[in-house]
């Protein structure tokens, strides 16, 4: 899909004996649009949870296309083990830590109901719609629950889905027994399966502006829980609180594949329709298409939920710095960009997506102090590989820090344990004590790396 634009030349030529002192030319010339992005998001989808990434049990065949016509990264990161702090990371570019601890973590619908992203944040959307785009939110925010702190207020023409962290797959209730579905600032009745709906809307919006370069930022809520597949009943209504009884009606505890296996197929199945939708109205070859998950999976969840989701090799599970809570699976698309077939061991997080997407959109970033995401365009078309960098994690009192295939992972209570990914992706034996020399050096740089992130919030919080 191209533009052709159209210039006129106002001006004095010369022509032999002749003098025209006012000549008017038009030609045009091709440009090649804009692209346009769409950004899928699963919720608490493992590493190993999708068919190309290993598994044998959950049915992915649109995600499998997309990584055999694509770029599947496998060693891609979320910013965070958690829901909210990737998301901050995520649309802003910069490390969640820049707008203050209180995005180490979720946000909470009961002691954090009233707070949210910063206004004044710069997000992809914005940067984005300056530059000529037409953007919409589809899915779960979980970065404020209700007006200011909404995606309308920070770059997104359209929000449908829901604000908090959780709600039922089929009622649209929040964990705290409140209504939450939104269309923009508003909530509103909607009844279907909050996939389905997500992935209706997020059609629709693209049938309407495939005229205009667009944004889709597709988070899903699956494979959140409640743990409902399609098929499974609901489970909150209005009024209750579901803060102790979160988790969806599941009758063998002890096995709750099944319903996160529908859970993971309804994702596979969204992806396959926003694909198909590009295909039938030509809008393929230009548009990125980029599939990953805000963090692992969990394999179990308290004393009795069991066989729930899956991080292959990697050890741990959501919540955790080790591997299997950050390490997800992330898929490029772009037919005619990206050639086919291709993986790549590049260290990338969720924060390069915002200096990716808006260099390819050409787009002035403006009003942002600094990103510490980087551009990973020529990593995608050419292969080229990524500068060295140092990057880290905090939830709270867990920190990592990762340099080239080195990561060091501690908190205040517990030794420091040291491993090499290359050689051991599931971090068993720990190095630490052969290697104190590097273990100080990355300890030393992740206390400059914690004094400069709540340095640099206590500044804009003056």
């Amino acid at each position: 899909m191209s533009q052709r634009v159209y210039l006129l030349i106002r001006g004095s030529f010369g022509l032999g004996s002749l003098f025209v002192s006012t000549l008017l030319l038009f030609f045009s010339v091709d440009l090649e649009a804009k692209p346009n992005i769409v950004l899928i998001v699963a919720d608490d989808l493992g590493y190993g949870d999708v068919g190309c990434y290993g598994s044998t049990l959950n049915r992915t065949p649109h995600l499998d296309r997309l990584a055999a016509n694509g770029l599947k990264f496998t060693d891609f990161h979320s910013n965070g083990p958690m829901c909210t702090p990737t998301r901050v990371a995520l649309l802003t570019g910069c490390y969640q830590q820049r707008f203050g601890r209180l995005f180490d973590g979720p946000l909470s619908g009961v002691s954090d109901y009233d707070k949210g992203l910063p206004l004044e944040a710069i997000t992809i959307a914005e940067t984005l719609r300056e530059a000529g785009y037409v953007t919409g939110a589809f899915g779960k925010w979980h970065l404020g629950y209700h007006p200011p702190h909404m995606p309308t207020r920070q770059g997104f023409d359209e929000f449908r889905g829901l604000a908090s962290g959780d709600g039922d797959h089929h009622t649209h209730i929040d964990r705290s027994g409140r209504e939450d579905w939104w269309h923009d600032e508003t909530k509103v009745k909607e009844r279907g399966y909050t996939a389905d709906l997500l992935t209706r809307h997020a059609v629709r919006f693209i049938e309407c502006n495939k005229e205009r370069p667009f944004f889709v930022y597709l988070p899903h809520l699956a494979i959140h829980f409640p743990w409902q597949g399609p098929d499974d009943p609901p489970h909150r209504v209005t009024g209750k609180d579901y803060n102790r009884d979160k988790w969806g009606l599941i009758p063998d505890r002890k096995n709750v594949h099944p319903h996160v296996k529908a859970m993971v197929e309804a994702v596979d199945a969204s992806v396959g329709e926003i694909v198909a939708t590009l295909e039938k109205y030509d809008l393929a070859k230009n548009t990125l298409v980029v599939f990953t998950s805000d963090n692992g999976g969990y394999l179990t969840y308290g004393r009795d939920f069991r066989n729930i989701s899956s991080n292959g090799p990697l050890r741990g599970q959501k919540g955790d710095l080790y591997e299997g809570g950050h390490r997800v699976p992330a898929i490029f698309y772009w037919p005619g960009r990206i050639k086919p077939g291709q993986v790549s061991d590049q260290t990338v997080l969720t924060m390069d997506l915002f200096p990716t997407f808006t260099g390819l959109a050409g787009a002035r970033v403006s009003g942002q102090k600094k990103l510490d995401g980087i551009d990973t365009a020529r990593l995608l078309f050419e292969g080229t590989s990524l500068p060295d960098r140092t990057v880290f994690w905090r939830k709270r009192d867990l920190r990592a820090i990762r340099r080239g295939p080195w990561k060091l992972v501690f908190s205040e209570d517990e030794e420091p344990e040291l491993y090499h990914l290359e050689k051991d992706i599931g971090e068993t034996p720990n190095l630490a004590e052969s290697k104190p020399t590097l273990v100080r050096q990355l300890t030393a740089a992740w206390k400059n790396w914690e004094q400069e992130m709540d340095s640099d919030f206590r500044k804009d919080t003056r």
